[in-house]
């Protein structure tokens, strides 16, 4: 759940901005797509992580439904809201999205473990 949550905050901010920049200067989206596309596996790889490394078990698991509920949260909001399903393109995304949680839960609870045997 802190991971859902790490990651809904951090698409929310980074839209915000993304969205002022695009406003308020002469910058169009098609040169932000690179830079929009890495923040976002940034936030994935970190919600993963957070997840991770609170269970600290099982990342790779935690990691991977942690993806896989944002990319249905982002699937429901698309089909209910605007009435389309994902495209091609959009489930490759996606299915990156769930791999790069996936290895952040696992990294999170690598790193979590490790700092646990040593205070021991």
């Amino acid at each position: 759940m802190y991971g859902l949550i790490f990651i809904l905050a951090f698409v929310m901010i980074s839209s915000i901005i993304f969205a002022s920049i695009l406003r308020f200067t002469s910058v169009r989206e098609g040169s932000l797509q690179y830079v929009i596309t890495a923040l976002s596996f940034i936030g994935l790889f970190g919600g993963g992580f957070l997840s991770g490394g609170k269970r600290k078990e099982k990342g790779w698991l935690i990691g991977g439904l942690t993806g896989l509920i944002y990319s249905v949260v982002v699937f429901l909001f698309q089909y209910l809201g605007y009435d389309r399903l994902f495209d091609a393109e959009q489930v490759i995304y996606h299915t990156c999205y769930t791999l790069i949680a996936m290895m952040g839960g696992i990294l999170g609870v690598n790193i979590s473990s490790n700092h646990s045997h040593r205070s021991a």
